[in-house]
């Protein structure tokens, strides 16, 4: 019995030495994209994104870190559990609605 339970565990350690060893394959090198002239990819979706009130990132979306953007993201009316804006209110209709103020140049 005590041949049969060695054979079985070293048949174990065995088997578990050649998963262990696979080699792992190199990653792929990534083609770099020639340089084009196409315009960079426009936001998701109009309706979405809101004009900054106050400063910007590079990328054109209000920079979060600015007590003006902040207030600006705010919905006019109650919110539901997971912060969005609740549209049965219609305080929240008419902001959609309504068009954000034109957006101030950072310094």
């Amino acid at each position: 019995m005590k041949k049969i339970a060695l054979i079985f565990n070293l048949l174990l350690v065995v088997t578990g030495m050649t998963f262990a060893q696979t080699p792992q394959q190199a990653p792929k090198p990534k083609a770099t994209p020639k340089a084009t002239t196409a315009p960079k990819a426009a936001p998701a979706s109009k309706a979405d994104t809101k004009p900054a009130v106050g400063p910007t990132k590079k990328d054109g979306t209000p920079d979060m870190r600015y007590k003006a953007n902040k207030e600006a993201a705010k919905p006019a009316g109650p919110t539901k559990k997971d912060g969005t804006p609740d549209m049965r209110y219609k305080a929240n209709k008419e902001a959609a609605k309504k068009p954000a103020p034109a957006p101030k140049k950072a310094n």
